[in-house]
């Protein structure tokens, strides 16, 4: 009988991409591996990447993480990195003990991923230390983005920030526009490229693209937590079509 793994997302209410993308990356997996998996989200209220209302949302992981631990899922990731760092350095590790700890209190004790810890741990596991990081976000929520990502060890060359605070619309840019925005960076001397430092910013589509013309290993939030899932669940970290991290060589 085939193992069916049940994926729980806690999800920005107004967040439309970590529902496709993860499920996208997941279902091209099953093309190649045994595994199959099912998903299943709560949602924290948060309409404008700001500050204020980051916080507000994270404090409605507890409620999510509580609801999907009845559903007995088997690893939950929590699909916001700006909410996590924005609540200060190292805050992901915070989070991930006390959410696991509700489901484990739920009788349902389920390891917990965070897009923000996925990314900075999906860094090291391909040895970089040199990095280039587009983000969605105002300039002053990437600044404590490239912040947060400095504290965990790692040098940013280079950063773009889009300006978009609104969270659906971040959820529309079109990815074909990154490969240009990535051509206008310093990429030369980076050891990786985080081509969305947000699960909400659509990148999937763009990721062979800028691998092949930067020479570069390409990254992003929702690919580092599929790979963050799949390694917590024991399984081979393998997905076709969705860049170096999830090619097998790691």
């Amino acid at each position: 009988m085939q193992k069916v793994f049940r994926i729980g997302q806690i999800v920005p209410s107004s967040n439309t991409t970590m529902e496709t993308e993860i499920p996208a990356m997941l279902a091209a997996r099953q093309q190649v591996r045994p595994e199959r998996f099912t998903f299943h989200s709560s949602r924290m209220r948060m309409k404008r990447v700001v500050k204020e209302e980051l916080a507000a949302m994270d404090a409605e992981s507890d409620r999510c993480a509580l609801e999907l631990s009845d559903a007995r899922v088997d690893v939950l990731g929590y699909a916001c990195l700006v909410a996590i760092m924005a609540m200060g350095h190292g805050y992901h590790r915070v989070s991930e003990k006390r959410l696991q700890a509700h489901t484990a209190a739920n009788g349902a004790d389920a390891p917990v991923i965070t897009s923000a810890g996925a990314l900075v741990d999906a860094l090291k596991v391909i040895g970089a230390r040199r990095i280039a990081v587009v983000a969605p976000y105002m300039k002053p929520l990437t600044e404590l983005v490239v912040d947060y990502i400095r504290n965990e060890g790692y040098e940013v060359v280079d950063w773009r920030a889009l300006e978009i605070p609104d969270n659906l619309e971040v959820g529309r840019h079109d990815p074909a526009r990154l490969p240009g925005i990535v051509a206008q960076m310093n990429t030369a001397d980076v050891d990786a490229i985080v081509l969305s430092a947000c699960v909400q910013m659509p990148s999937l589509p763009a990721v062979a693209k800028v691998e092949a013309m930067t020479g570069k290993p390409v990254i992003t939030a929702s690919i580092a937590t599929t790979y963050a899932i799949l390694r917590q669940l024991d399984l081979e970290p393998v997905v076709p079509g969705a860049g170096a991290l999830l090619s097998g060589a790691y």
